[in-house]
């Protein structure tokens, strides 16, 4: 691996940080965005329960905003219980827009990531590319400084596409998921604006 990055020149640096920061952020994303941690399927039943035994309290509230997302935008809609419900739904969707945030936290930075690696890689080809052409003289070709210029150059290429591949992947892959969680949430929201109001049974 030394002698790949030695082989690789300086620019190869830039894309190995690229490279670290995008594996923190594509294992960061992959402990998170759990259906269970986000939008536990059992949280709404719980929900239901809880309000015909014991009814709201603040405790209560609290201990759900801090359960999970979608316990924070349950929380939001029933501190409003006793509005109507169009004024809890527009609780539930302010706190729904926050929560989505939070789900889409660090994407746009790998987004990033994936895109400006190829560049990167591109960069490095360059600047091989100029050592190449920098290493003629009129005496003809240094060997040792031709060959380190295309090094420079492949391995810049090559490593550029190893990091934007997975991370574009991954990218796409965490886009697809805060979107399908957001859609559960909503739902889940609207069965409990219409459990409360006596719109659906619960």
């Amino acid at each position: 691996m030394i002698a790949i990055v030695e082989a690789a020149g300086w620019p190869i640096w830039f894309l190995i940080l690229a490279s670290v920061i995008a594996v923190g952020l594509i294992i960061d994303r992959l402990m998170y965005l759990r259906i269970k941690r986000i939008a536990p399927p059992a949280l709404l039943d719980e929900v239901v329960n809880e309000l015909k035994q014991r009814g709201i309290s603040d405790g209560m509230l609290s201990k759900l905003a801090g359960s999970s997302p979608l316990g924070r935008i349950f929380s939001a809609g029933l501190k409003n219980i006793k509005s109507t419900p169009e004024v809890m739904k527009e609780s539930i969707e302010e706190a729904g827009r926050i929560v989505t945030h939070d789900l889409e936290r660090f994407l746009t930075t790998l987004g990033t990531i994936a895109s400006i690696s190829p560049l990167l890689g591109l960069f490095g080809t360059v600047v091989g590319m100029i050592e190449i052409f920098g290493s003629q003289n009129v005496t003809g070709n240094s060997p040792a400084i031709l060959a380190h210029g295309i090094s420079v150059a492949l391995y810049n290429t090559a490593f550029g596409l190893i990091v934007a591949i997975p991370s574009m992947i991954f990218y796409r892959h965490f886009r697809a998921q805060v979107d399908s969680l957001t859609i559960e949430m909503e739902q889940q929201a609207v069965k409990l604006i219409e459990i409360v109001h006596g719109q659906r049974k619960g």
